[in-house]
């Protein structure tokens, strides 16, 4: 049970710093995002929709060569048409999930000014983030199975060398092997004086 919650323990570990690694490259591609978004209206007549597929498509880049390069950087390299393929496929479900919130803020309620198309923005993308996650995670940045196992050997080898100085250490006393060994049997005793030798 140790060794099963050591190795538990270590996963949930890499998933905390996988998810820092995405949150980083994520929290940067919503800036671009935000910033391209409002560029976009404030320079053009387009509507609100619009202006944040666009701004979509410059975050989608940007998160993709983030992605790739820092947070994913140790997974299969192999296979980049379908790993692209698989990170355009599910980039546009996460727009659609973020630009369906902000769609429904602004042509279902009415909430079009720029301070609440930016909070309904910002929902979605957290939203689809979640998804995003997921996703990128499991379909597109797969792990290589040899760096799995080999970072569960080395897990399950340091647990059996820290229990092992860890008995070690508390000295029970001599082992199986120590238990079963015969004793040795005293040498006889021989006169070293032929005066006090025996007569026969």
């Amino acid at each position: 049970m140790s060794e099963l919650g050591g190795a538990l323990r270590m996963r949930f570990d890499r998933l905390v710093r996988e998810f820092a690694r995405f949150g980083a490259v994520g929290g940067a591609g919503v800036v671009v995002n935000l910033a391209v978004f409002n560029l976009v209206r404030a320079t053009t007549e387009l509507p609100v929709v619009r202006a944040s597929l666009i701004a979509n498509a410059v975050a989608i880049l940007f998160n993709y060569l983030g992605y790739r390069y820092f947070t994913y950087r140790d997974r299969d390299k192999s296979g980049r048409t379908r790993e692209l393929s698989l990170f355009l496929l599910f980039s546009v479900i996460g727009s659609v999930i973020e630009n369906g919130i902000l769609y429904l803020a602004t042509y279902g309620f009415g909430w079009d000014g720029p301070l609440q198309s930016n909070v309904f923005k910002f929902i979605g993308i957290g939203v689809a983030t979640l998804f995003r996650f997921w996703s990128y995670r499991t379909w597109v940045f797969r792990a290589l199975p040899a760096r799995e196992a080999v970072q569960t050997a080395e897990s399950f080898l340091e647990q059996g060398q820290a229990q092992g100085q860890g008995q070690a250490q508390q000295g029970h006393g001599p082992g199986p092997e120590q238990e079963r060994l015969p004793a040795t049997p005293p040498a006889p005793a021989t006169p070293s004086d032929p005066l006090t030798a025996p007569n026969h």
